[in-house]
């Protein structure tokens, strides 16, 4: 029940200050296991996002940090978000992460672990590679833009724009346990060039000049090609 209010409230919100543009919802399963895989650009792309897809069956990994933060604290919780502590291996979160999606869940994560600190896409950390490999779920992509101007639209009195693009899901190569950490690093590469794809060229950031986003923009088509 707090999920779903919390869900109208993003929604409600997002409304009311911003334009909301979004592509491919056909490609979202209604159901799962599956993981969500998003860039990060803002604080401002949880409340987006949720907003659009959160809900009972959704959940992610959130800093330990914000735990006990007077406003990001209290909506984790209502959320159902799964506390980790970065700069470590937490196996109790990875644990929690990989039973909620063998009982059916979604989880939505950002593979770049954090902010965007130029607005356009930093290196992947490996950890959507290693989920899904140990939950053997499917993969989907989503690309977003605008939530990192919304702070200076506000000031100026205007409605940001904010985009989201919903790729088609896929599904990675199992690890090779010989090879175990080059897997887990060209896995990674191509859900960020994944990612890469479904947003304009001045979000590529570390992945523009990637060879796998290259052969990915050239098999799609101008209609399927993000120009947000």
């Amino acid at each position: 029940m707090f999920s779903r209010l919390l869900r109208w409230g993003f929604n409600l919100l997002c409304a009311l200050l911003t334009s909301r543009v979004v592509k491919g919802l056909e490609n979202l399963p209604p159901d799962g296991p599956y993981i969500m895989v998003i860039n990060h650009l803002s604080y401002f792309d949880a409340p987006f996002a949720y907003g659009l897809l959160g809900g009972e069956k959704v959940t992610g990994w959130a800093a330990e940090k914000y735990q006990l933060h007077p406003l990001f604290g209290p909506l984790l919780h209502m959320a159902g978000g799964i506390f980790i502590q970065r700069g470590q291996v937490d196996r109790t979160a990875i644990a929690a992460a990989v039973q909620w999606l063998v009982q059916g869940g979604i989880f939505a994560m950002a593979p770049e672990g954090t902010r965007s600190k130029t607005g356009s896409l930093a290196r992947g950390k490996t950890g959507a590679a290693f989920l899904a490999n140990e939950a053997s779920v499917p993969i989907v992509p989503i690309g977003l833009t605008g939530t990192e101007k919304t702070l200076q639209a506000w000031r100026q009195l205007r409605r940001p724009l904010l985009t989201m693009h919903i790729g088609k899901p896929f599904t990675l190569p199992a690890l090779n346990p010989e090879n175990r950490s080059s897997d887990l690093r060209q896995n990674t590469d191509e859900i960020m060039c994944r990612i890469a794809a479904l947003i304009p060229v001045q979000y590529h950031g570390y992945y523009a000049d990637h060879p796998r986003l290259q052969e990915l923009l050239r098999s799609t088509t101008p209609e399927t090609r993000s120009t947000f």
